[in-house]
């Protein structure tokens, strides 16, 4: 347990360049607070004293922000950085260095029982504000971009931006774990392209109009 620990540690100082010493992230990081707090109520959960575990977890929102369900499977070295509003649901299961930004969504669609949160691999990045929604994969190394919504599942070492989400091409392996804000700029091509066959679209469209026009002139006459 403590061995875990002192990685989840090492990892957030590793990971976040505010962080000062050991210390501080211990007392004053509620990502880290949230995921022990999760230990606890996912080892009730599985013990099948759900009321306990549901208290803890709620004990947990309520001091931390972060709602993290005591069913969800949660991997090593989560890190959460800031954490306000971040949610991940019952059936949610989360893979070994992953980071999530405040105000991520890792929800449910529907009301069916089994399965309907999404799973998340190895070293996945969501930015803030971004939803990952039913029970679809994100494959190791995805990175979503801030405010995004994903409801399709996604290969690995992809990145995924916009509303819906879609894939675009990306660097998204040589960008650090803390530069989520250079997500959206592997889009930044794909995004150009659209508009010069938006353009492209207008100016054919100018073009039809203007013969069309010119034969119901000659027809006229």
């Amino acid at each position: 347990m403590f061995r875990t620990l002192r990685e989840h540690i090492e990892t957030i100082r590793r990971q976040d360049p505010a962080a000062k010493n050991s210390l501080e992230v211990l007392l004053c990081y509620p990502g880290l607070h949230a995921v022990l707090f999760h230990r606890a109520a996912h080892a009730f959960y599985r013990a099948k004293w759900f009321v306990v575990a549901r208290l803890i977890s709620h004990f947990s929102r309520f001091v931390t922000g972060i709602e993290i369900h005591p069913g969800a499977t949660i991997g090593m070295r989560l890190f959460i950085d800031h954490g306000m509003g971040t949610v991940i649901g019952e059936t949610a299961e989360v893979g070994d260095d992953v980071l999530l930004y405040q105000g991520v969504t890792l929800g449910g669609t529907g009301t069916a029982k089994g399965k309907r949160h999404p799973t998340l691999g190895n070293h996945v990045v969501v930015g803030t504000g971004a939803a990952v929604l039913g029970d679809i994969t994100l494959g190791e190394g995805v990175r979503v971009g801030a405010g995004s919504v994903v409801v399709h599942s996604v290969p690995a070492h992809c990145t995924v931006v916009g509303i819906p989400g879609r894939v675009v091409k990306t660097r998204s392996e040589t960008l650090g774990q803390l530069e989520h804000g250079l997500v959206a700029d592997c889009g930044a091509a794909e995004g150009t392209d659209l508009e010069q066959v938006a353009d492209r679209m207008r100016i054919l469209e100018a073009t039809l109009r203007a013969l069309l026009d010119e034969r119901v002139g000659d027809a006229r006459g």
